[in-house]
């Protein structure tokens, strides 16, 4: 789970998911997050071998990151999660909603 696991890398990877990106464009896709951040980030995610970087030798240099094929097999887990998270939030949101119906009833009888 720490391959994965954290507030950023989810959403790195996430992000990654159906293209390349240099690493301005995670930046601006990920508001929050600092340079420092996302550059460890990407480096653990490089060292677990989720995210390929890429190196273009031009001047100045271009690096851009995507996923790699093993970390392309991450992605039915993060659909998972995000499906479960958007059931959640539904869940939530009804009982919110009946919570304050029951408060707008006023006390229960008993």
């Amino acid at each position: 789970m720490d391959v994965i696991g954290g507030k950023w890398k989810p959403l790195i990877l996430w992000q990654l998911k159906a293209e390349k990106l240099r690493f301005s464009g995670l930046q601006q896709s990920m508001q929050g997050i600092s340079p420092k951040m996302l550059t460890k980030q990407l480096r653990e995610l490089e060292e677990a071998g989720l995210v390929l970087r890429e190196v273009y030798p031009e001047i100045p240099p271009r690096v851009e990151y995507s996923l790699t094929e093993f970390g392309k097999t991450v992605l039915p887990v993060l659909d998972a999660l995000c499906e479960w998270g958007n059931k959640y939030l539904d869940r939530e949101c009804v009982l919110g909603k009946n919570e304050e119906l029951e408060a707008a009833d006023g006390p229960a009888l008993q």
